[in-house]
């Protein structure tokens, strides 16, 4: 008898278990579809912005180039401010901008993007 009383409270339990997370996995669903809705709005106020002529830099607008074709001023500014680094690689984009790949002495390594005068581009 005390076995049965046990697997009847077991049971029980497991059923108030599953209850509980349907009602988290329904609620998770109606967050997923507000986040889904203002992804969407937001991507819709972006359309539009580009659309009226604001100007937008993708980081995929650059082309290689090769590392002696990158001004002075760059270089210089990275010679300054990363004493060491090594210049793996260039590209530029039509607006003059150059995005410089640097590896650091210490192993890290990373990507500035900069104009012709050595002056950091926020994206």
């Amino acid at each position: 008898m005390k076995k049965l009383f046990i697997t009847a409270v077991l049971a029980l339990g497991s059923l108030t278990a599953f209850a509980q997370e349907a009602e988290a996995t329904e609620e998770v669903q109606e967050t997923a579809t507000e986040v889904q809705d203002e992804a969407t709005d937001a991507a819709a106020e972006g359309q539009e912005a580009a659309a009226q002529g604001e100007e937008a830099m993708a980081q995929d607008d650059f082309s290689e180039i090769a590392v002696e074709e990158v001004p002075e001023a760059v270089t210089s500014m990275i010679e300054t401010n990363y004493p060491g680094a090594t210049v793996n690689g260039a590209a530029k984009n039509e607006a003059g901008h150059y995005k410089v790949e640097v590896s650091l002495e210490d192993g890290t390594s990373g990507a500035l993007i900069l104009d012709e005068e050595g002056n950091a581009v926020e994206q």
